[in-house]
């Protein structure tokens, strides 16, 4: 999961994953959509596949990639983890609130 969350910190690598996002492109088309060098494309594409969120696959000469929803979804899930808590945490306390507005000030 480290080396997931490494990878989607930065933002070329997120862009790359969505180009990738609904079918495969080659990583010389990926390359023509960034003012980088290919050298540094490839090591954004080196660095995502390593961590599991592009697949890339060789046909002649072609690298082929595609974003791994499979593994993109298992880190969604885990980053909802986080979520959950916080948002039942917060739904808590807007209830709460509501009824304190509810009940009215107390007088004692």
């Amino acid at each position: 999961m480290d080396l997931q969350l490494k990878a989607i910190a930065d933002p070329t690598r997120r862009a790359i994953l969505y180009r990738a996002w609904n079918c495969e492109v080659t990583a010389g088309e990926i390359a023509a959509g960034f003012d980088l060098t290919r050298p540094a494309v490839s090591q954004h594409l080196k660095t995502l596949a390593e961590a599991g969120l592009l697949t890339v696959r060789r046909v002649g000469t072609k690298r082929l990639c595609r974003t791994d929803q499979g593994e993109m979804r298992k880190l969604r899930a885990f980053l909802d983890q986080f979520w959950d808590g916080k948002l039942e945490v917060l739904k808590d306390a807007a209830e709460a609130s509501a009824r304190r507005r509810r009940e009215g000030p107390k007088h004692g």
